[in-house]
């Protein structure tokens, strides 16, 4: 693992050299705010330093409730539970709402949906039909081969490795027709996507319509923790139901109000969801002038696929070497012959800094041997070793 001096800015210092972050989350930069940074101080004194207890224990606290409340109307929901971490709430929710869906439950996932989703469907025990990537088609399909049985459908908004983010109309519209439930992790769409940070739900105008939308709080918001932005019927009984809720400590007052400190000062502040997304334009585009192919990203996540997993670690070694900080992502985080150079861009980054970035990612590749443009196209076939690639339509997900 990298050492990393210092907060998360734009630039920090690894292993002792002064280099520009592009592999961090903190997209809005919020992770070192002075205003996050005293909220999270401030709370600690108050408060102490843990919470002492699960949620339905002792462990919720005044300053839980009032960012479950900042939260919901955030989302434009009538109310939001709080869990312990992103991976947490996916374990959760997918496995409490499968037990609520009854005997005989599909999930229908997505084949590059997140670890956390696809543990959360191993862990519900239900079994689990995995659709192609965004085909809504091939959803459909799966769910005509089990009419009758109560289904969830489960998604990522913004896929964290390729940067897309899902057809979550088309999504949605399937759920309604068939009488099922959705859930969808904004993980990486809250604060970076939609109207006022919103996340790509509002984007879609999908305010409230979705009966579950996860979000972290270690993202944008740049502290830590998660959360599920639910209708009040919902957050009862996931509040009993959901097994990572029920058998963790609460979060932390100090990571609790940092939080409610970031939420506050992004909508205070919309326009750092605009300078996030222009800065990811900038980086697509300087990117294209050296020919990497960057149009199947849409949103602050730039993959640079180089197709060999030694390959894409060799580029990114020049890349330190020569100042940028980016992380390369090898099988099975991604299918093999799809290794790449994941891109992360924070607002916070300048238009001169990302130019740079891109001529200084671009010798790297050079160096390493790799002609830009040349890579495996994303639309890869899943091929065997994928995360997903236990989760068959026959067979229930193990446990």
């Amino acid at each position: 693992m990298r050492h990393v001096s210092g907060p998360q800015g734009s630039r920090v210092v690894v292993d002792g050299r002064p280099v520009l972050l592009l592999c961090s989350n903190n997209y809005l930069g919020l992770a070192d705010h002075p205003r996050v940074r005293e909220a999270a101080a401030d709370a600690a004194m108050r408060w102490g330093a843990g919470a002492g207890a699960s949620r339905l224990v002792s462990g919720t606290m005044t300053i839980h409730r009032r960012l479950e409340e900042a939260l919901a109307a955030f989302k434009g929901t009538e109310a939001a539970v709080l869990f312990g971490s992103g991976y947490l709430a996916n374990l959760g929710v997918v496995g409490a709402l499968s037990s609520l869906a009854g005997d005989g439950a599909v999930v229908y996932s997505d084949e590059l949906n997140h670890a956390s989703l696809i543990d959360g469907c191993r862990l519900a025990r239900a079994q689990t039909f995995v659709y192609d990537h965004c085909d809504v088609e091939h959803l459909a399909w799966g769910i005509e081969q089990h009419r009758g049985r109560p289904g969830i459908i489960v998604t990522d908004s913004v896929f964290s490795m390729d940067g897309d983010v899902a057809p979550l109309e088309e999504l949605v519209g399937l759920a309604q027709r068939h009488g099922m439930r959705i859930v969808v992790d904004e993980a990486h769409g809250t604060g970076c996507l939609g109207p006022e940070g919103r996340g790509a739900v509002a984007e879609a105008g999908l305010d409230g319509v979705v009966d579950v939308v996860v979000g972290t709080l270690g993202k944008s918001l740049g502290s830590y923790g998660a959360f599920a932005a639910v209708s009040g019927p919902m957050r009862d009984y996931l509040t009993n139901s959901a097994r990572s809720l029920i058998f963790s400590t609460a979060l932390p007052p100090s990571a609790v109000a940092a939080a409610l400190a970031a939420l506050e000062v992004l909508q205070e502040h919309p326009e750092m969801v605009d300078k996030l997304q222009s800065n990811a334009d900038v980086l697509r585009a300087e990117l294209a002038r050296e020919g990497f192919a960057v149009e199947g990203s849409s949103t602050q996540i730039v993959p640079l696929v180089v197709g060999d997993p030694d390959l894409a670690m060799t580029v990114c070694e020049h890349a330190l070497e020569s100042g940028v900080f980016a992380q390369a992502i090898r099988p099975p985080t991604v299918p093999a012959g799809t290794s790449r150079l994941r891109l992360a861009l924070m607002a916070t980054h300048t238009r001169d800094e990302l130019r740079a970035a891109a001529r200084t990612l671009g010798r790297a590749a050079l160096q390493a041997g790799f002609r830009p443009g040349a890579g495996v196209p994303l639309a890869a076939a899943q091929p065997a070793g994928h995360p997903h690639e236990r989760l068959t339509t026959d067979e229930p997900a193990a446990a």
